[in-house]
């Protein structure tokens, strides 16, 4: 036990007056609280967020969305990002459309063992949020209009063989296994939702927080679950609805 942590142990469980007095202290300390006037502490807080917004303003506008577009391969027109810069890994086409919003930190990771230039396509006007990521082997594309919470993944590929032996040898998946993702327009994708290799999420359709989609899911359903299962329909004349008074 180092000295430090035997101090702690003395000052915690001894009778000793002064062991008492610390644990005495440490527990005011614990409850002191400062009074906070409102005619101060509004101009300190109005201050405050002024800074932040103001230096959040800088890295987004200088920093985060000029290297986000660098790695791009092609970016369309009122690209926005937050403060965050991508994580990359690999070497991979990102092919991204107008007015995408890019909300929060996002990681892609591209595999160079089934494509020379794996793909990532998001369209117009879709919205990416805090913690999505992107494994590519070959290809994922999103639709326009798509709206993605934080922490959903989409990979088509495992990142591992299924065979047992391969595993411990290390070997790349079948290239069989690795399957394009396709999200059509008009879907949503709740939060932390696993979308697997192979699937297709229909047009207008809406998975549910968490769900595990392998597979199609129909346009204007709604799906929950591990495995995810359709729980529900849209009307499709509906949610095509904003589009149409758009034109």
């Amino acid at each position: 036990m180092s000295t430090l942590a035997g101090l702690r142990h003395w000052a915690r469980t001894s009778g000793h007056p002064m062991a008492s007095a610390a644990r005495r202290v440490r527990v005011a300390g614990r409850g002191l609280t400062l009074p906070a006037p409102r005619v101060l502490v509004r101009p300190y807080l109005w201050l405050f967020l002024g800074l932040r917004g103001t230096l959040f303003w800088l890295r987004r506008t200088f920093v985060a969305e000029p290297l986000f577009k660098a790695y791009c391969t092609r970016v369309g027109r009122g690209v926005t990002t937050g403060i965050h810069v991508p994580w990359v890994q690999g070497s991979g086409e990102l092919v991204v459309g107008d007015h995408v919003r890019i909300s929060g930190k996002i990681s892609i990771s591209y595999a160079a063992s089934f494509s020379r230039r794996p793909r990532l396509e998001i369209g117009d006007h879709s919205d990416i949020a805090h913690e999505t990521r992107f494994v590519v082997g070959r290809e994922i594309r999103i639709g326009r209009h798509v709206q993605v919470a934080g922490g959903v993944t989409f990979r088509d590929s495992g990142g591992h063989p299924t065979d047992p032996e391969l595993r411990r040898l290390g070997g790349a998946p079948d290239p069989a296994d690795v399957k394009p993702v396709i999200v059509h327009d008009h879907a949503w994708i709740g939060t932390g939702a696993l979308l697997m290799p192979g699937t297709e999420i229909g047009e207008g359709a809406i998975v549910s927080a968490h769900a595990v989609v392998s597979g199609k899911v129909a346009p204007y359903s709604i799906v929950a679950g591990n495995p995810a299962r359709r729980i529900g329909m849209l009307e499709p004349s509906r949610t095509a609805a904003p589009d149409a008074a758009a034109a």
